[in-house]
């Protein structure tokens, strides 16, 4: 089966979503799928859910998530870099189906992981690996790479009107 680079974009609700259902329905047919997280610091009650997936599907995070309120330090900076590189290893190893670099784009954005770094990462995949990469601010030449671009677009969000993260919901 050839392997695509699917891009899930924009500032609306939604792109993790998509990247975790890909990821059960890939699971479904027998597909080994890794996802790296670089925005986020669990446990999510999706890694719990995945949990009884774990022969198939192997969730990992890179970092605490904590640069979205401050400028990265160092630690956080280490954190990514270390989570991206074991993600380039095992996606370069064939050993997964389907990759999920969930809020890539908000890791590069930031700085943490060189946009070079994943362009490389899209040209060096072998081809039968899918590559899902998520978050704000995809970079306009990963966009370029990409096979498949899908902006979610916030219309109307609840969050404007106080409501929280809810469990099970948004985290």
């Amino acid at each position: 089966m050839k392997g695509y680079v699917q891009v899930y974009t924009g500032n609306g609700k939604g792109k993790t979503t998509a990247a975790l259902g890909l990821a059960l329905r890939a699971a479904g047919a027998g597909l080994r799928v890794l996802i790296v997280q670089f925005a986020k610091k669990g446990p999510y009650s999706e890694h719990l859910a995945l949990e009884r997936f774990a022969d198939l599907i192997t969730v990992r995070t890179a970092g605490t998530g904590a640069f979205l309120k401050k400028e990265p330090d160092e630690v956080e900076i280490r954190a990514a870099r270390q989570g991206f590189e074991e993600a380039r290893r095992d996606t370069l190893s064939g050993g997964y189906d389907l990759v999920i670099l969930d809020e890539i784009h908000v890791a590069t954005h930031h700085g943490l992981i060189a946009v070079e770094d994943l362009l490389d990462l899209i040209a060096a995949r072998p081809a039968g690996v899918e590559l899902v990469l998520t978050g704000r601010h995809a970079d306009p030449r990963v966009v370029e790479k990409a096979d498949l671009v899908t902006e979610m677009r916030e219309v109307k969000h609840y969050y404007e009107k106080g409501v929280q993260a809810r469990e099970g919901i948004e985290k």
